[in-house]
């Protein structure tokens, strides 16, 4: 059985014994493989992202966890369920390095207690080639991936992805695999061809896209003058939730550190609905 949420079974995985490699499979070791596949040291970011090992644990990991988000309730799910390493998608350090007191504290110290490591990885899992969010989700789709797109400082964090149908049927698909409802903002044509992939808050791109010959831009959430500037610059823009498309990611980098180590995980779940 798994040993986290019932409510998620289509991404919970079922405990197994520990592979002779993951007897000695440690936070830093762990931390150490991640940084070289996702290409850490070297991946712009936003200032406070601090990607990779967030917080330190010097035990062996015999349970991961996955969550999109290091909140109080997914850091404390993970430690009543025994996870040694939680990874997550957006880390605990977005406001800086401001003293380890309220919020900060309450999402600190249940990983001090319980000797539980947290690694985060943002940018570089949105972008990667093989388990970013953006090419999981495409794929998720059916979707074959062509060109990058996306621009961030100097590297593209999503894909353009080629199909042919019509939106409201593409909408349809996209809100089936996110399990939730999806928003299609129209300003472009009705069969769609070329589409724009960036995960999370990806609605600043619609005039990229546009620059980029792309029908249609699929995303998780938008500003208000995103629909005016869809339908000036004629381009679909669909909106399925920034959480919701940004579970790909952390479903992947745990199944990979798995195949790696032999070591069980489970998923969080603690949708937004955002």
């Amino acid at each position: 059985m798994s040993f986290l949420a019932d409510d998620v079974p289509r991404r919970n995985h079922a405990i197994r014994n520990l592979s002779p490699v993951a007897q000695h499979a440690t936070p830093a070791r762990i931390s150490e493989f991640l940084d070289a596949t996702l290409g850490i040291p070297a991946f712009p970011d936003y200032e406070h992202a601090f990607n990779g090992l967030q917080v330190e644990a010097r035990t062996t990991v015999r349970r991961v966890g996955a969550a999109v988000d290091a909140s109080v309730a997914s850091i404390t799910a993970a430690v009543e369920r025994g996870v040694d390493l939680l990874i997550v998608h957006h880390g605990i350090y977005w406001d800086g390095m401001p003293p380890v007191t309220g919020r900060r504290y309450d999402r600190v110290a249940p990983l001090i207690r319980a000797g539980a490591a947290l690694y985060s990885a943002h940018l570089p899992l949105d972008a990667h080639p093989e388990l970013g969010n953006a090419v999981q989700l495409a794929r998720g789709l059916g979707l074959e991936v062509r060109e990058r797109f996306g621009q961030f400082a100097d590297i593209r964090v999503g894909f353009v992805a080629r199909t042919d149908e019509e939106r409201d049927g593409f909408r349809d698909r996209v809100a089936e695999l996110v399990g939730g409802p999806v928003r299609l903002i129209g300003g472009g044509p009705r069969r769609i061809r070329r589409v724009g992939v960036v995960t999370g808050g990806g609605g600043k791109f619609v005039a990229e896209a546009a620059e980029q010959g792309l029908d249609t831009l699929l995303t998780g959430e938008a500003s208000h003058h995103t629909y005016i500037d869809a339908h000036e610059l004629g381009i679909n823009v669909v909106l399925a939730g920034h959480y919701a498309t940004e579970t790909f990611g952390v479903l992947a980098l745990a199944k990979t550190v798995e195949d790696r180590f032999g070591i069980p995980w489970g998923f969080l779940d603690f949708p937004s609905g955002l």
